[in-house]
């Protein structure tokens, strides 16, 4: 069962995976963890770690991965957060920034990405790439 944990794509990837029939059967729930208070209050990442490194960073990214998994009846899953723009990038993490974070049977993974284009295309080519990656993560 995978469960989904979103800030940048707002349930885009849950939205996508729940288009497919029959995702009933693997697909548990989505989070959509938008501001740092719901990924605090919904998925139990720690405060201080969003405080010290930023919501858009490694460490959150995993730790919205592990508590999709520890909040839910799933096995797997994917988290994202980023900044999808035009605004709230900096020189450190710019427009297009995504972190992605994956709980695959109890191992976490994480990678970062960065995305061209406005908007739309930065959230639509973190859910591709979200998509795209868990697929590879699963066991054959």
């Amino acid at each position: 069962m995978l469960a989904t944990a979103e800030s940048c794509t707002g349930g885009m990837i849950a939205a996508a995976c729940t288009d497919l029939a029959g995702s009933s059967q693997w697909f548990e729930r989505g989070f959509v963890t938008y501001s740092n208070a719901a990924k605090s209050e919904l998925l139990g990442v720690d405060a201080a770690l969003i405080e010290q490194h930023g919501a858009v960073s490694e460490v959150v990214a995993r730790a919205m991965a592990f508590g999709a998994v520890r909040q839910s009846r799933a096995q797997v899953s994917v988290a994202v957060t980023g900044v999808a723009g035009p605004s709230g990038g900096s020189a450190q993490k710019p427009v297009g920034t995504v972190w992605f974070g994956f709980s695959v049977d109890g191992q976490l993974t994480s990678e970062t990405r960065r995305f061209e284009g406005d908007r739309a295309a930065v959230r639509q080519a973190t859910v591709d790439h979200a998509l795209r990656r868990l697929l590879e993560l699963l066991p054959a």
